[in-house]
């Protein structure tokens, strides 16, 4: 079974309170974290004050996702925040083995994120450094888009190189996740779905959550 991560970028904020409440009580198991800073995304959305507040109500694991210019600035900030998987972008960073091994000196785990334009071997070598290999399957920035169907062999590319390599890190897909694509997502290697409008806009989203996480059943 997967692991379900939604996406709170979904959620009604003004009732946040509620939401994390039915995020405790369903059967998901993280809750996932997209942080914007307008700059290495066409979107803003919220930081740490947010995440902080959040975590005091929250019950399962924060996903934080930063899609932000240099992030290696910001990682105590959301360790303090909350955050137990923190992913950055290979596309921001100059010094990613840094970035990684500082994440995991703060006692979170660390995540890498790839855009739908970079390959997968492109991370071949600090694979090992990877707990979580955050695939994006839309472009980056706004909740909604469809599911880009590339993602597919990427995932598969990714599960050989894991595989080949030894290595435990998990692969989280996020983007267009629907019950509709989910299982073959998973079956083609996928360890976390992040799900954000088809949780967050379903007339049943407890449901839609228990539906999720029995694929692979």
């Amino acid at each position: 079974m997967p692991i379900i991560a939604p996406s709170m970028l979904s959620a009604d904020f003004l009732k946040l309170g509620e939401e994390i409440d039915m995020i405790n009580n369903s059967e998901a198991d993280w809750f996932h974290l997209d942080v914007m800073d307008g700059r290495f995304v066409p979107n803003i959305s919220y930081g740490m004050p947010i995440i902080s507040q959040m975590k005091k109500r929250a019950k399962k694991t924060f996903d934080v996702h930063l899609m932000v210019v240099e992030p290696e600035r910001y990682l105590e900030e959301f360790k303090k925040a909350g955050a137990d998987y923190l992913t950055v972008h290979y596309e921001t960073g100059f010094h990613l083995h840094r970035t990684l091994t500082s994440i995991k000196a703060l006692g979170m785990k660390a995540g890498l994120s790839i855009n739908p334009h970079t390959p997968v071997d492109m991370v071949k070598d600090i694979i090992h450094e990877i707990d979580l290999l955050l695939i994006m399957s839309i472009n980056p920035g706004f909740g909604g888009q469809k599911f880009l169907p590339l993602t597919y062999n990427k995932i598969r590319q990714a599960k050989e190189m894991i595989v080949k390599a030894r290595a435990s890190t998990l692969i989280e897909i996020d983007g267009g996740v629907t019950l509709e694509n989910a299982a073959d997502i998973v079956a083609a290697g996928t360890d976390v779905l992040v799900a954000g409008n088809t949780v967050f806009s379903s007339p049943d989203p407890l449901g839609t959550i228990k539906k999720l996480k029995q694929i692979g059943k």
